[in-house]
């Protein structure tokens, strides 16, 4: 199973939702759509109102994030895995670089990890290096960290996916090059089945398009991708799919 994550991030009202309705119907009469799943993560504001909607369709909906107390807290604007499930998400995206830069800690992303995953959320679990650490050539020593410092063999495995974004691609248009993806996805492999004894699906992010994704497909290791500002163009989603199984 493959996987097409759209991370909207700051972007969507409620008649956004056009775009997920072109996507669905793609979807529903694509020959491959047994092949993978397509989930969107749009912000807090239009959880609710998409997931109903989508609920019996092809398309799953998920949140960008989730707080570290639950199920209620005084934190103001804080929003909590057990109100995340509530309002029908599926998923949710846990470790982005952007909420890492904000300040979240390891003991934070545990929480949340923990959190979502007692509300049966599904967890798109974030990685990646700066450029700095690229090229101090310490890519390895921080995934590894990122891995074992938050995961753990007592969770739930089935429901974690590991998301490798490299800080230094997201929204650049630079992109690493296959043989060093392909050493990067097999070294996380690797991680993750010292913590958990198997493997978990391993996909990747950071300047995906339509173009570019042809040649992810020769990488058999990437199980699928976080798809960025791409997600927000119902033409340029679908095309990133059509393109991977052509």
């Amino acid at each position: 199973m493959k996987f097409f994550i759209g991370n909207w991030k700051m972007f969507g009202v409620p008649k956004s939702i056009n775009i997920l309705h072109k996507i669905n119907f793609f979807i529903s009469k694509d020959k491959n759509r047994n092949k993978y799943r397509a989930i969107i993560t749009p912000p807090y504001t239009l959880i609710e109102s998409y997931s109903k909607y989508f609920r019996r369709k092809k398309i799953i909906i998920g949140s960008q994030n989730c707080y570290k107390k639950d199920p209620f807290s005084s934190n103001t604007a804080a929003v909590s895995p057990y109100m995340i499930r509530k309002v029908g998400a599926t998923y949710t995206i846990i470790g982005h670089s952007d909420n890492r830069a904000e300040g979240d800690s390891n003991t934070d992303l545990k929480s949340k990890v923990e959190l979502a995953l007692k509300n049966k959320l599904k967890i798109i679990y974030c990685i990646g290096e700066n450029k700095t650490q690229k090229i101090n050539k310490k890519t390895f020593t921080v995934l590894k960290n990122q891995i074992v410092k938050v995961l753990n063999r007592k969770l739930k495995s089935n429901n974690i996916i590991i998301a490798y974004e490299p800080i230094w691609s997201i929204g650049t248009g630079k992109i690493p090059n296959n043989k060093d993806l392909l050493k990067t996805a097999i070294f996380i492999k690797k991680v993750v089945k010292k913590v958990f004894g198997k493997t978990l699906p391993v996909i990747y992010g950071g300047s995906v398009d339509e173009n570019n994704v042809k040649m992810f497909k020769e990488i058999k290791e990437i199980d699928g991708f976080l798809i960025g500002g791409a997600s927000k163009s119902a033409k340029k989603f679908i095309d990133i799919i059509k393109n991977y199984y052509r």
